[in-house]
């Protein structure tokens, strides 16, 4: 079996409390969440009120940098909340729900099949589906006036407990197509990655190029899958979409309304029964958690994504706009005696090979929110280049970062990556630094001063 991209640098946390193939419907949320902090950099503008009536599919608001870019709401209801932060920040828009209101806002897409990309472009726009697509560089939304060059959809997952995609479009394959075929009028070529080890159904869909990777984490990350197939070049644009928005997307122009399905998995080593739930866009916390047991004699910490780039949450809170993952883990706050001996009480996930787990890594390991150490000055170890599969040098990338040197920055790569691809620095590094938030950072630097 040939593959088409192989990744050798990184390495895989095998964590205790990945998710059983079950599929269930999770509990009817009252209320949902649209919450504007989910997409990078963007800078929102309300349409709505307090107490108004929407639709499935009502714009509740617009990105001040692209009003055509509509940010709808999931479900039909009414305006509950809206949450501000510092300087007015808006935080979220929460939506109250009945059970027997369906009400959506339609499209004609009956003829869709011979509309034409700026048809498709439209449609995507006005229906509110326009943020699935992102863009590289940045890991912004996409802008509708591009052109790119390709689009990257990634089936291989590789981040501790994530989900099997095989399982959750496995009911949803005609809107996956219809979605392929959708996405391939906007660009010349689309790219579908698939896990080399593994033959799925992913292989026999038409209009997108099978890419076969192979490798350890973070192989899985489309970033990573891009920069090791075809790097971007200084101006060009490169679309992402994920997989169930994909088939969101096919559903859009086969019924003819938003569509915002989103399969969860509840997953992690204080979870007694790891499984799939069905869900919408902006649910509650609350609502998904309902049919989970966890070990109540732990305190835990919810996270809206994977142990890496994932954002703590609470029992309050919504689910992120994209995410597909719940991770529910221990506080950490043991204190273990002597813990920088070699070989002392060490059967914690490390890379390190003074730790036992590091030779019992097929052995899955539980996890907790402890740092094991506090944040040190950076050395140069070569630790970080071992977990880094992209030719870039990350300690590098990361010092421009924190003196704002744009110019080195564009120079050692900044182009080419997002934060989350320095997630398992987060984790390996022993300086204890936060990369991804450096990152982040860095990049809202460059986007300012193009802006």
């Amino acid at each position: 079996m040939s593959i088409d991209i192989k990744i050798r640098n990184g390495f895989n946390l095998n964590l205790n409390g990945e998710a059983n193939k079950i599929l269930s419907e999770s509990e009817r949320s009252k209320t949902f969440a649209l919450k504007p902090t989910d997409f990078f950099c963007l800078k929102p503008k309300l349409l709505v009120r307090e107490a108004d009536k929407v639709k499935k599919g009502t714009p509740l608001f617009f990105s001040k940098n692209n009003p055509r870019i509509h940010f709808v709401s999931p479900v039909a209801g009414e305006i509950l909340a809206i949450s501000r932060g510092q300087k007015r920040k808006i935080l979220e828009v929460v939506i109250s729900s009945q059970k027997n209101n369906n009400d959506s806002v339609k499209f004609k897409t009956t003829n869709f099949k011979n509309f034409s990309a700026d048809e498709i472009k439209d449609i995507l726009l006005k229906s509110g589906s326009w943020p699935f697509i992102l863009q590289r560089p940045y890991g912004i939304i996409a802008q509708p006036e591009d052109k790119p060059v390709a689009i990257y959809i990634s089936t291989y997952s590789t981040s501790p407990l994530d989900v099997d995609f095989d399982f959750i479009l496995k009911n949803k394959k005609e809107d996956f197509q219809l979605g392929l075929s959708i996405l391939s009028k906007l660009t010349h070529t689309l790219y579908l990655t698939v896990d080399s080890n593994f033959p799925s159904f992913f292989e026999k869909f038409k209009d997108a190029s099978i890419l076969k990777v192979k490798g350890p984490h973070p192989a899985g990350n489309i970033g990573v899958q891009i920069h090791n197939h075809k790097p971007i070049s200084p101006g060009e644009k490169v679309w992402t979409v994920k997989p169930e928005d994909v088939s969101n997307i096919g559903s859009l122009f086969k019924n003819g309304e938003f569509c915002s399905d989103r399969t969860v998995a509840v997953v992690g080593p204080t979870v007694k029964n790891p499984q799939y739930f069905t869900s919408k866009i902006g649910t509650s916390i609350s609502s998904i958690l309902k049919k989970i047991e966890v070990d109540k004699s732990k305190e835990c910490r919810l996270i809206n994504g994977d142990v890496y780039s994932g954002k703590t949450t609470d029992i309050d809170g919504y689910l992120s706009y994209s995410n597909n993952l719940l991770t529910i883990i221990p506080e950490g706050k043991d204190y273990r005696m002597f813990g920088w001996l070699p070989f002392k009480d060490n059967f914690i996930p490390s890379i390190s090979k003074t730790s036992f787990s590091r030779f019992l890594n097929k052995r899955k390991l539980e996890v907790s929110t402890n740092l094991n150490g506090e944040e040190r000055a950076m050395v140069v170890t070569g630790e970080m280049e071992k977990v880094f599969p992209m030719d870039i040098f990350p300690m590098q990338l990361i010092k421009a970062c924190l003196n704002q040197d744009i110019e080195r920055m564009e120079a050692l790569g900044i182009y080419e990556v997002v934060p989350e691809d320095f997630g398992l620095i987060d984790f390996s590094s022993s300086s204890k630094i936060e990369a991804q938030e450096i990152i982040k950072k860095g990049i809202e630097l460059i986007i300012n001063e193009e802006s």
